[in-house]
């Protein structure tokens, strides 16, 4: 299966003009969305906890994470936002596509909007 890729514009909670927007990868085995944690201190964004994370590999390890304004396809949410090393290609986790009623298609490796969103 191949890769698939959204354009991504975060920002802070407090509504301020700063804004990171780059190309996030789109990893349905990820909870939370994540960025450079450089790019994240930047626009203000505040490490409000930390969590232990899974990777790929199998491996375990403890990441800081923020709270932040995710949007994407048109689409706004919130959510965790963890801090990753810097240089680290920037992750959109399944949170926030779930929550804005996203999700991949297999097929063709592209997003589309479900018909409804889930509350049952």
């Amino acid at each position: 299966m191949g890769l698939t890729k959204v354009t991504t514009k975060i920002t802070n909670m407090e509504g301020d003009a700063r804004a990171y927007e780059e190309v996030f990868l789109v990893d349905t085995g990820a909870t939370d969305s994540m960025a450079p944690s450089d790019e994240l201190e930047t626009i203000g964004i505040r490490r409000v906890g930390k969590m232990a994370y899974e990777l790929a590999d199998g491996s375990v390890r403890e990441f800081a994470y923020g709270l932040a304004k995710i949007e994407f396809m048109g689409e706004t949410t919130a959510g965790r936002v963890i801090f990753a090393n810097p240089g680290t290609e920037p992750i959109l986790g399944v949170t926030a596509l779930e929550s804005v009623g996203i999700m991949v298609d297999p097929a063709n490796k592209t997003l589309k909007r479900l018909p409804a969103i889930p509350l049952k």
